[in-house]
């Protein structure tokens, strides 16, 4: 019966009632609540414990459209809660449905003109927070049509570190859906990651690490990838990596130098960003850059991730190399003059004469993207005619080096191979009976214990 359970129990009869002259007592109930939960650690734990119905009030109070004017407050509400409580209680959220509420929110929030920017940051900090906890909001952001009003934040409002950090973190969370990726790379969001990271600034150094991670996540569709390489930004990308390099004398940046690798990893997965980062002398610069890092034990995964990149985009050759690039030489016995491997021979030293098909079939990426995505249950169920479930044909034949008739020669030596054990009474397990034997004489005479 605490002051915090009759105000739910108003608040729920109020849900109930739904009847226009309500709107001043949810609105004092309202910030009755927030200033409980603001003030005293008790009504916060007793909001937050495992059986409290508090938190599926507030939602439930938030679906009623009648009372969409305090939904402003219990947004804070939620934000407290959240935000203190760390990812204890976000699961809960997530698992009550209050991401769906929070991206309808979103969106009759952003009709207005122009929007408010203290409800812009609390909704875009609550969905930055239970993003991680749930798998499916960036299919949710989509359907719901908000995947743009994050971006077009981000895109009028870059000086205002505020409101656009939560936005990014949003687009970072909704990144991680291969669709959305390309949606978004559509509409402009990687030409806008590269403002936000442009020329080489300690300033807002946060607000540049979560454009990096997003802009990493973005790089892995291939659509914007190619479109990034198009562009030119793989130079942009080295340019950026040797300058912080240069700057950060007390590596106090790491985290800044190994996104930007991160975003080079994921451009270079095409063969065009391969292309694109050796003709931008990357070899070199992530090399130079490399070596003058291996005293320092705390950037070993900035080295470790160059190095993954240098592996993937060196040339490749196939054997036998009697270039200088091999540590050994393989000599054939017969090598046609006009042969092919005597064409490989031929090549110059830098020639990558493997052919790379990796970016052959990938113009539909998009539409085989969206067809994973919905058949998704279907694929579990998905066989392959292409394997093989006979075991008798999977066992190798063992063929014997000789014919049987020599192998004949060597019965002598294994006996036991071509013996008949059932002669020698092995098959019947009963114990023969015994029979006294007739041509003794006397009585058998059994001894005793103390003569034993």
């Amino acid at each position: 019966n605490s002051r915090a359970t009759c105000l739910l129990a108003q608040l729920e009869k109020i849900n109930v009632d739904s009847a226009s002259g309500e709107s001043d007592s949810a609105r004092y109930v309202t910030a009755k609540i927030l200033h409980l939960v603001q003030s005293q650690e008790k009504t916060k734990k007793e909001m937050t414990s495992k059986g409290s119905t508090g938190i599926e009030v507030i939602l439930s109070t938030l679906e009623v459209k009648s009372f969409h004017f305090c939904g402003y407050g219990f947004i804070k509400v939620l934000h407290f809660i959240i935000m203190e409580c760390g990812g204890r209680r976000a699961s809960v959220l997530v698992t009550k449905g209050g991401t769906q509420i929070l991206l309808q929110l979103l969106l009759t929030a952003s009709k207005d003109s122009p929007p408010n920017e203290e409800l812009m940051v609390l909704l875009h900090t609550l969905l930055a927070k239970i993003g991680p906890k749930d798998k499916k909001i960036g299919v949710k952001a989509r359907i719901n049509g908000v995947l743009n009003i994050s971006l077009n934040l981000v895109k009028h409002n870059l000086q205002n570190h505020r409101l656009a950090l939560p936005c990014l973190q949003v687009l970072r969370v909704y990144s991680s859906n291969s669709v959305n990726a390309v949606s978004l790379g559509k509409n402009g969001v990687v030409e806008l990651m590269f403002k936000i990271i442009g020329p080489f600034s300690k300033r807002n150094t946060s607000l540049m690490k979560v454009a990096l991670d997003t802009l990493a996540a973005l790089l892995k569709s291939k659509t914007n990838a190619r479109r990034a390489v198009d562009r030119g930004y793989v130079q942009v990308l080295l340019t950026i990596y040797v300058d912080w390099h240069r700057h950060d004398s007390r590596h106090r940046y790491m985290l800044i130098r190994k996104g930007v690798l991160q975003c080079i990893k994921s451009v270079t997965n095409i063969k065009l960003g391969r292309k694109a980062f050796i003709d931008a002398n990357g070899m070199k610069i992530l090399y130079n850059t490399s070596q003058e890092c291996l005293a320092v034990r705390t950037l070993d995964p900035l080295v470790n991730t160059s190095s993954l990149i240098m592996r993937k985009c060196f040339p490749k050759n196939r054997l036998p190399l009697p270039t200088i690039k091999s540590a050994f030489h393989f000599q054939l016995p017969v090598i046609p003059a006009g042969g092919p491997v005597a064409q490989l021979y031929n090549l110059p030293p830098d020639v990558d004469d493997v052919v790379d098909e990796s970016d052959d079939n990938d113009d539909a990426e998009t539409e085989s993207e969206i067809e994973t995505e919905i058949d998704d249950d279907k694929d579990q169920h998905f066989k392959n005619d292409d394997i093989e479930t006979d075991i008798s044909k999977l066992k190798p034949r063992q063929e014997l080096g000789r014919p049987i008739e020599e192998l004949k020669m060597y019965e002598q030596f294994f006996p036991e191979l071509s013996e008949d054990f059932q002669e020698w009474n092995l098959v019947s397990k009963e114990p023969k009976p015994f029979v006294p034997d007739a041509n003794l004489s006397g009585p058998i005479v059994v001894p005793t214990a103390s003569e034993e």
